[in-house]
């Protein structure tokens, strides 16, 4: 059977395991940089093609979307793990098992949620205190949003699973094709252009749930022109229903995962109330720097999911000696490609954040912040690639509780400690503070506890 593109790579002894990171992971972090560009092309549209009341419109229902994402994401890393270990195996038969049970729980998952979202559009808005200039719009938008997730998260879903085979090409070239898509149905949309109807603000809901959609159907054509083993066929469809063995596997793994990222995203907004406090300056600067580091930790995310996948089929292929390997490796990448990025964003930091902001006392303000803190994501990534490695065996609940205990234990509460004491640059202290003491718990939970547990497979 020919599994399509991938199917080789980590299961490969021929060469080095880093070649082979760096080979799955060029892909995945470009896939990671086409997604944020996709959603800031949207953002220029909606301010300039309609207003800022449509920006607002959309960036009221967003943390709400958030959530919603950081759980499907928490759903898929548990299939991935799964999938990878059944991959290494080279059990078809179980991948196509596990993914349909996660196919069906996502399908179900998205259809309620989707539903009750959208029944309830107006109250949730209003419970989230969106301006009432602007809720009109943004029900409008949310209530296509909500009604459109299970194609949304389908989609989101099926890349996770083939990344878990080690397959990082065709979700990439899947996304270049839904970001060129959305970059042209967007615009048509809201403006009524190439015979397509006006629909303003909704436009973008609209244009992104179609690109996701026909994206969807293409990619999966592709899978079954290339007899993948992930191909919609009729074994796969057989297969949509739950396996409540799978399931339970499923959500023990990715809850744990969904539930760290909505927390952090909690944090988030107790560092930017904490920021607020020094008016919309900081506030500016705050939004320039974080839309900075979030490119500088693209490579890092990517190494660690690129160290969970490795793990799991090493794990499924009952090769346990690759994993030291396997973390050496990944951590050596990550200081290698973050240190470089860093140091580039150092030298150019000025020119970097001008991109974002041009009042020029802002951009001093936004520099010195990101001085405080940009290194720190170099110790960020290497705690991500621990986590991933133990995230492939299955052990989810210390490392994500370490995980959150760095940010809600240590960043935040560092965070308005200092801030007492050294203003806003305070405020910055606490991301370092988090990363280093993260790193510290996660090192000494690797070293003490799960290399003396060995892994097994979980499927």
């Amino acid at each position: 059977m020919r599994s399509g593109a991938g199917r080789a790579l980590p299961l490969d002894d021929s060469r080095p395991i880093w070649q082979l990171l760096l080979i799955f992971l060029i892909p995945l972090m470009l896939s990671n940089v086409l997604q944020s560009l996709s959603q800031t092309a949207n953002s220029i549209y909606l301010g300039r093609l309609v207003g800022v009341h449509s920006l607002a419109a959309v960036s009221a229902i967003f943390p709400v979307v958030f959530l919603l994402v950081s759980f499907t994401i928490g759903v898929g890393s548990g299939s991935t793990v799964l999938i990878g270990q059944a991959h290494g195996a080279r059990d078809v038969v179980k991948v196509k098992q596990i993914a349909g049970s996660t196919i069906f729980v996502t399908l179900v998952l998205s259809i309620s949620v989707g539903l009750i979202g959208g029944i309830f559009a107006n109250p949730l808005l209003q419970l989230l205190g969106t301006p009432s200039d602007i809720i009109a719009i943004s029900e409008s938008y949310a209530r296509i949003t909500f009604f459109c997730l299970p194609i949304l998260f389908t989609f989101l879903i099926y890349t996770t699973f083939l990344r878990g085979t080690g397959d990082t090409n065709t979700p990439f070239f899947a996304l270049i094709f839904n970001t060129v898509l959305t970059l042209l149905l967007t615009p048509a949309l809201i403006l009524g252009r190439l015979g397509l109807p006006k629909l303003a603000t909704n436009g973008a809901a609209v244009g992104n749930v179609t690109a996701s959609l026909l994206t969807l159907i293409v990619m999966l054509a592709y899978l079954k022109f290339r007899n993948n083993e992930l191909a919609f066929d009729r074994e796969m469809l057989v297969n949509v229903r739950p396996r409540w063995d799978l399931v339970w596997k499923i959500v023990r793994i990715g809850f744990p995962t969904g539930v760290n990222l909505v927390m952090v995203s909690l944090s988030e907004l107790a560092v930017i109330t904490f920021v607020n406090h020094f008016g919309s300056t900081a506030t500016a600067a705050y939004g320039a720097v974080n839309q900075i580091v979030s490119y500088v930790q693209f490579p890092a995310i990517s190494i660690g999911i690129g160290a969970a996948i490795f793990g799991a089929q090493a794990i499924g292929a009952r090769k346990l000696e690759r994993i030291p390997k396997i973390v050496r490796s990944a951590v050596a990448l990550n200081y290698a490609i973050e240190g470089v990025l860093i140091l580039i964003v150092y030298a150019f930091s000025y020119a970097v954040i001008s991109l974002f902001i041009v009042d020029p006392k802002t951009v001093l303000i936004a520099q010195r912040l990101l001085h405080i803190t940009l290194w720190s994501y170099a110790i960020f990534g290497n705690a991500r690639v621990l986590s991933g490695v133990m995230l492939s065996s299955g052990a989810v609940l210390w490392p994500t509780l370490l995980s959150i205990l760095s940010i809600w234990g240590v960043e935040v509460p560092v965070a308005y400690v200092l801030m007492q004491r050294f203003g806003l640059d305070g405020v910055w202290y606490g991301y370092p503070a988090a990363y280093i003491a993260g790193l510290i718990m996660q090192t000494a939970y690797y070293q003490l506890v799960w290399k003396n547990k060995p892994p097994e497979r979980l499927v």
